[in-house]
């Protein structure tokens, strides 16, 4: 099962989210439900939002369509940069890039944290 965390620092203008787990179709569906209650108060052109994904587990195939949409999402939004940190995983790595890529989402920064 899969759970998010959304924070929304004002002062900043962050939106930070931490996901874990392996998302269900459900789980993402409530994310995203979650998120745009999050967004609705501000203007995310002036945000820049963070994705901590260090205990995300790679995507299985039928939910990604989900995470490709919730990419465009994010694009659609406008926030100024997105930057999603995930553990060492090469493989997790290729998959949001490349849906990145797919949606066109142009200011997406993957960070690799390696823990010790």
């Amino acid at each position: 099962m899969g759970s998010f965390i959304l924070k929304t620092d004002v002062p900043n203008k962050v939106l930070n989210i931490e996901l874990e787990g392996s998302f269900s179709q459900e789980d993402g569906l409530r994310s995203i439900s979650a998120y745009q209650d999050t967004i609705a108060p501000i203007d995310p052109t002036e945000y820049e939002l963070r994705i901590d994904c260090k205990r995300l587990n790679v995507t299985a195939p039928e939910i990604v369509p989900l995470l490709e949409g919730c990419l465009a999402l994010f694009k659609k939004d406008g926030f100024k940069k997105v930057v999603l940190t995930l553990e060492n995983n090469a493989i997790l790595k290729m998959q949001l890039s490349r849906l990145g890529r797919a949606v066109g989402l142009d200011n997406l920064e993957i960070i690799s944290a390696v823990t010790t």
